[in-house]
């Protein structure tokens, strides 16, 4: 992302996968959709999961989009680690804060269905906060925290990685932490899109390094580290184990890790409040240096602030609207390159793809297809761009 987000646009593919497909939105959520219920999800879920994979591919963020329909949400849903039919469960309830044990749901649906709630709490109470325990991976979280600003509230979501060991403390030798996501949504002001900060605590998720692995391309000097603190550039070094991920606003030579604080502040958030699973658990002190753990019993924090409880809601809106109004009005440095605030990059990129389609590179375009005719649903159309 752009700024300290994870928003900023993926690397270009080389030649091999440079063509792109362009999907009308509705063909593809309608796909997914028909996917996640021939996998036994209710309609009803399999459409809000549907529509959280879709965001990533619509604004842009596809590391978080159908790439990972395959490659992720079907082997969960498979090996039974996610439950299509869960029904999670309040754990404790106290009016302004709630306990949830998700118990396996599918977290692109159950995330939803968590915000909601925190929403009516918070149109209760001023603010609602929901905490879960026992999640499944929930995809992009700014998804989750932009639904807040629907009922003109702020929303903030935090997740960890449940016992999936990415990321190594500065100076350690093994992996104890996952990308650690960070979201928080508001809205704007009138007649514009909601402020999203969307963010990992690494410098990067992942799914950024395997995109650039897939294309063949590098990976940005100061994605990747070895063992001895020199910068890698091989994307795909990552997944055998040679390179391990950066945190956000750290570098080895300077000292300074400030995501490694952030990740550390979404463990506590998401997995010692609602007690789910944590990345820095014993077991993580065996790992050689790579990746380790699962990401099983994910944590989720997730927390709605009401202003229009607090204080006049016209003066809120008001104060947005002079807050980003203003941040827009700066002058730029260059001209073609205007001052913008996180979100409003993605919601023009869906602006355009809801009337041009959904850009997909072509060998994912075709892997859908090929999953269609395996369960028998119709395939999303397209032509290349």
């Amino acid at each position: 992302m752009t700024q300290t987000t994870d928003t900023a646009p993926e690397a270009a593919p080389d030649e091999a996968a440079r063509r792109t497909v362009r999907v009308p939105y509705e063909e593809l959520l309608d796909f997914v959709t028909a996917v996640f219920v021939a996998r036994d999800l209710p309609h009803d879920r399999a459409r809000s999961a549907a529509e959280a994979l879709c965001y990533g591919d619509l604004t842009g963020l596809g590391s978080h989009g159908v790439v990972n329909l395959t490659r992720l949400y079907l082997p969960l849903l498979a090996s039974g680690r996610a439950d299509p039919n869960a029904e999670p469960a309040v754990v404790a309830d106290r009016g302004a804060a709630v306990l949830v044990d998700a118990r396996r749901a599918l977290g692109l649906w159950a995330a939803r269905e968590m915000m909601d709630l925190a929403c009516r709490r918070a149109a209760e109470h001023g603010i609602g906060l929901v905490t879960v325990r026992d999640m499944t991976h929930i995809g992009c979280a700014g998804h989750h925290a932009e639904r807040a600003t629907r009922h003109r509230m702020i929303g903030l979501t935090a997740s960890n990685c449940g016992r999936q060991r990415i990321a190594r403390p500065p100076g350690g030798r093994v992996a104890m932490l996952g990308t650690n996501p960070l979201s928080i949504a508001a809205p704007a002001g009138p007649s514009r899109p909601p402020f999203v900060l969307d963010m990992s605590t690494t410098v990067v998720p992942t799914g950024r390094v395997r995109v650039a692995a897939r294309a063949g391309l590098p990976a940005p000097e100061g994605w990747l580290y070895d063992d001895q603190g020199r910068p890698v550039t091989d994307a795909a070094a990552f997944d055998r184990g040679e390179a391990h991920l950066a945190w956000l606003g750290g570098r080895p030579e300077t000292g300074v890790y400030k995501g490694y604080g952030l990740g550390l502040l979404v463990e506590v958030l998401a997995a010692l409040v609602p007690g789910a699973g944590m990345g820095p658990e014993p077991e993580a002190l065996e790992g050689t240096g790579g990746p380790s753990g699962r990401d099983d019993d994910i944590g989720l924090f997730m927390l709605a602030v009401a202003p229009d409880a607090l204080r006049s809601p016209d003066r809120y809106a008001a104060d947005a609207a002079t807050l980003f109004g203003t941040l827009l009005a700066c002058p730029p440095v260059d001209e073609d390159a205007p001052v913008r605030y996180p979100g409003q990059l993605e919601a023009e990129r869906a602006e355009l793809n809801l009337r041009d389609g959904v850009p997909l590179p072509a060998p994912i375009h075709a892997e859908l297809r090929e999953l269609a005719a395996e369960l028998g649903v119709n395939a999303p159309s397209g032509g290349e761009s």
